[in-house]
């Protein structure tokens, strides 16, 4: 086993597709592990266009956006439990920082594993984005607009028309995230962004060239019923453009509304006994080959399933109780209306709902009924969006955000319970807030991922957006907690997730070594030396370490950790038991040892642990090798 140092850089994307082409076609490898294209080429034939014309979309900087991408992140993200509700136990995130690095940051541990991004990017009006001067440095630039270090000149400015590269600036702030997007989808994952006509077409253009032209879903309308006047009309509606990771892996998409509707032979709730049951009787005709469904019913007493509907080859298996009291049943009417089941393969099948006598109706689906393009006026409007907030908040703080309606009514249509819900442009956090009520309605599990740059706001009380998002979110998670006070959880004993882990954008806490000092350089060559005689960073944290460590790993920063006493050693254990870290700066021979013999998968030290040590760094690694341990790192 050789002893290797833990790469502190982000996910290296060049590296991924240069192996995924050598695997495909090995013929193509040169001597020196590179591709050549010419092989390449002759590979696959007359499939590769090498005319100088073709069609596709191009402007002043795209090259660069390449550059942008394949750049590495050297940044890390801090957690601040301190801002954070139930950081402890939650999965939950709001990220705070410049979402390009914070999306280089979260390609290991994310990638393939988000099923609906939904994200409000700028409309490029002419001062509404913020935007890095210079996209070699991201990190830098984003360190410089917040504060964090000393620098001159400008940082981050808005997009003015006078400005000669007025649409190209706007692609160049786009092209790199949505790339990076698409590689944090399921196969099945789809891409939302909500847009207006100033850059609609650019962002169509884009997002086929990115996601693929074949895996465009549709450019739906949202209708705002009020508007601004443009030019010679009144613009009152807005654009969502969707697409799909892999269209053929998607399922289709059910209109609520649709549907044939049945009913079973189910007794009435009787007035003359409001503690009357209802049963459902064996054998209630059902589509689907296995489904589950149980849980509490109603807002404010308890109506509840007793025990659990479960349905096998089309028929309800045993029979279940619904207890209710008679002045709930319209509660119930509207609790259990739209209410999905689902089968084994996680297709919908049914829906169960009361009508106004208390008798039971199920509907059987007669056949996929796809939504319009143009949204029902039930998602919500511009109006809407600005009077939830200011209810929230108690005043009227941020212009026009989306309504939570609008995103529950594709995270209904989409996702399924347990599916992660990604929003980088996140603004007051309407996605979380989305998230939260339609967990609560059916009973879901679902997680996000929020991304805000700390964009000031020139007040005191909420000094930037980024404030303003967390403080929604907690209040959601205040009233949702305070509706729910007293009641069984939905589902049985498990409490619903509300809360959220609070991370920041910061330089590593590691320092790194500068590579570009000038040959010759003995002075600076000299600081470098002296940097690196202590190289973490002063006022980090362990836990700032710690977490440091389990994003460069590739595990998500909510990734439960036990911490154990081992021969008197702190020592963090993750992934139940696969994964060891030691922080500790005084590493011993019996730490180790009874560290391996708890045979871990994955180990890693503060290199600073050994202290020079070379002989207790060679015994570590011959310890951990013969206990079947395959990774042993230091940083």
């Amino acid at each position: 086993m050789n002893l290797e140092k833990l790469d502190l850089k982000s996910h290296a994307l060049t590296d991924e597709r240069k192996e995924e082409l050598l695997r495909l076609f090995p013929e193509i490898r040169t001597e020196g592990g590179k591709i050549d294209l010419e092989r390449l080429k002759l590979v696959l034939g007359e499939t590769v266009d090498i005319g100088k014309e073709r069609y596709g979309m191009n402007w002043p900087g795209k090259a660069d956006c390449f550059k942008t991408i394949q750049s590495p992140s050297m940044g890390t993200l801090r957690p601040c439990p301190e801002e954070s509700v139930n950081f402890e136990t939650t999965d939950n995130m709001i990220i705070e920082g410049d979402n390009l690095e914070v999306l280089k940051l979260l390609q290991k541990s994310f990638i393939g594993k988000i099923k609906l991004i939904c994200t409000d990017p700028p409309y490029n009006t002419g001062n509404d984005f913020i935007y890095p001067d210079n996209y070699t440095e991201s990190l830098q630039t984003y360190l410089e607009y917040t504060g964090q270090v000393d620098s001159q000149g400008k940082k981050f400015g808005t997009n003015t028309e006078a400005d000669g590269r007025f649409h190209s600036k706007w692609l160049n702030m786009m092209y790199p995230r949505l790339y990076l997007l698409r590689n944090l989808l399921k196969d099945d994952g789809v891409i939302l962004l909500n847009i207006d006509d100033n850059e609609v077409d650019n962002l169509k253009k884009m997002c086929s060239e990115i996601f693929g032209e074949e895996n465009f879903l549709a450019q739906l309308i949202w209708n705002l019923r009020s508007g601004s006047q443009a030019g010679h009309f009144t613009g009152s509606h807005q654009y969502l453009l969707c697409y799909a990771r892999e269209k053929a892996s998607l399922s289709y998409f059910e209109d609520k509304s649709g549907g044939e509707i049945k009913h079973g032979a189910l007794k009435k709730i009787s007035s003359a006994n409001p503690a009357s049951e209802i049963n459902f009787p064996k054998g209630i005709d059902f589509e689907g080959d296995e489904a589950e469904f149980r849980g509490e019913l109603g807002n404010s007493e308890r109506q509840y399933i007793s025990g659990k509907m479960i349905f096998r080859n089309g028929k309800l298996a045993e029979p279940v109780t619904i207890k209710a009291g008679w002045a709930m049943k319209n509660q119930i009417l509207s609790w259990l209306e739209g209410k999905e089941t689902f089968d084994s393969k996680g297709q919908r099948v049914s829906r169960f709902y009361f009508n106004r006598q208390g008798i039971l109706w199920y509907e059987k689906e007669r056949g996929t009924i796809h939504p319009k393009t143009v949204l029902p006026d039930e998602v919500g409007n511009t109006k809407t969006g600005s009077d939830e907030l200011e209810s929230l908040l108690n005043e009227r703080i941020l212009d026009f955000p989306k309504p939570s309606s609008l995103i529950r009514f594709f995270i209904e249509l989409i996702t399924r319970p347990k599916d992660i819900v990604l929003d980088i442009f996140a603004g007051s956090g309407t996605a979380a807030h989305a998230v939260l009520d339609q967990n609560r309605k059916d009973g879901g599990n679902r997680k996000f991922i929020l991304v805000q740059l700390p964009e000031p706001t020139g007040r005191e009380d909420y000094p930037t957006i980024a404030d303003i998002c967390k403080e929604r979110v907690r209040r959601v998670i205040n009233n949702l907690n305070k509706e729910d006070e007293g009641k069984l959880p939905f589902g049985g004993d498990k409490k619903p997730d509300r809360g959220f882990r609070v991370f920041k954008l910061d330089e590593s806490s590691f320092k790194t070594w500068n590579a570009n000092i000038p040959k010759g350089d003995v002075d600076a060559l000299n600081r470098q030396l002296e940097l690196h005689i202590d190289h973490i960073r002063e006022g980090r944290t362990t836990e700032d370490i710690l977490y440091e460590i389990l994003l460069k790993s590739g595990f998500p920063l909510t990734t439960p950790v036990e911490k154990l006493t081992i021969e008197g050693k702190s020592v963090f254990s993750a992934v139940g038991g696969a994964f060891f870290i030691c922080l500790e700066r005084k590493l011993t021979l019996e730490l180790i040892r009874a560290m391996a013999k708890k045979k871990p998968e994955r180990v890693v030290f503060l290199d600073e642990g050994f202290a020079g040590n070379d002989q207790l760094k060679a015994n570590a690694v011959q310890i951990f090798k013969t206990n079947g341990i395959t990774s042993f790192k230091t940083v």
